[in-house]
């Protein structure tokens, strides 16, 4: 995109520790791309990441980066308007395209979305802080799949947060009977009571295995399918020690490059182990659990702040207080 006014306000990460307020030129779309006003973005534990470690994972800061994917916002200019898309149609922005070098269906290449966006990826819909929700309730659909989530299933969450709030609405949507969440934190427990665990467990400092214990304890049976969303090394642990013999585990939180399991008791048991990285076509059925109200990711809101006040929002994020922060970035409208 070629660049034209420097009326653009944004949020860029130069490094560990280093969050800045920077005004950037509004870019100019060039074929088959579309150019977005934002509305809504929420915070996402990764934006921290990169912020507080200048990294996270492989995918390392090397250069001035404008944080924010869980977006919601306005078209204001088309170039290449495709047959299913009209201007100025409020939408979300997939923060994925597709490999189309390879044929693993779950195979995706980052796309980081600044100030623009494929037009081919766009989907429409009225425009709020929630619809920017769309992004990670995607990571909870591709979770529930890969895990096989089906009628009837019993599910342990391990993590309160975000994504594990959004793995639980989807779960069950998706017909799980019931639903165990655990977590350290009391509060976000609560608001996993709130949108529909069925069971709740506070982990303080038991073992893995007392933790698996204490969940076939309040499920009556283990569950067939754990989804991992906090990436720390003992939940992990706990996962396979609690999942059925011949379930899934799907690992969804990124911990340590290097995490000791007891793979052997995983293998014996043929508790299957699935990774996720983000998702893949899951914006269809993410856009129309929300149409349809089959999931109410409202409540997961707590925090909203205007975009210039960003930093404060950051920190709010960083001490881990409410759930889901999200930045208003019209100054014309704050409204949720």
């Amino acid at each position: 995109m070629a660049a034209t006014k420097p009326e653009n306000l944004s949020l860029v990460v130069h490094g560990p520790g280093d969050l800045r307020l920077e005004n950037y030129p509004t870019p100019e779309p060039g074929p088959n791309e579309v150019l977005l006003k934002m509305h809504s973005v929420g915070i996402c534990g990764s934006d921290v990441h990169y912020w507080q470690h200048g990294r996270i994972g492989n995918f390392v800061v090397k250069k001035p980066m404008v944080l924010g994917h869980e977006a919601s916002g306005t078209v204001m200019k088309v170039i290449v308007l495709p047959l299913s898309l009209v201007s100025p149609e409020k939408l979300m922005n997939s923060a994925r395209l597709a490999d189309t070098t390879c044929h693993h269906p779950s195979s995706s290449v980052p796309h980081p979305l600044t100030m623009g966006t494929s037009a081919g990826f766009i989907s429409t819909m009225p425009t709020s802080a929630t619809r920017a929700l769309i992004e990670p309730l995607s990571v909870g659909i591709h979770a529930c799949r890969r895990a096989g989530i089906t009628l009837g299933s019993k599910v342990l969450v391990c993590g309160a947060g975000p994504i594990g709030l959004v793995s639980l609405l989807v779960a069950k949507a998706m017909g799980a009977a019931q639903v165990v969440v655990t977590d350290l934190s009391a509060s976000r427990l609560s608001k996993a009571k709130e949108v529909g665990a069925d069971l709740v467990l506070q982990i303080s400092k038991e073992t893995p295995q007392e933790i698996a214990s204490h969940v076939e304890g309040l499920l009556g049976c283990q569950p067939e399918v754990t989804i991992e969303c906090t990436g720390a090394e003992s939940a992990v642990q706990a996962g396979i020690y609690a999942t059925r013999s011949g379930g899934t585990l799907v690992l969804v939180g990124l911990g340590s490059k290097m995490t000791s399991v007891p793979l052997v008791h995983a293998a014996t048991r043929e508790v299957d182990i699935k990774g996720v990285f983000r998702y893949c076509n899951t914006w269809p059925m993410a856009i129309s659990m929300l149409a349809s109200k089959s999931v109410n990711v409202k409540p997961l809101v707590t925090h909203r702040f205007p975009l210039e006040k960003a930093l404060e929002a950051f920190e709010t994020s960083k001490k881990g207080l409410g759930l889901k922060v999200m930045l208003k970035c019209d100054p014309n409208d704050q409204n949720p």
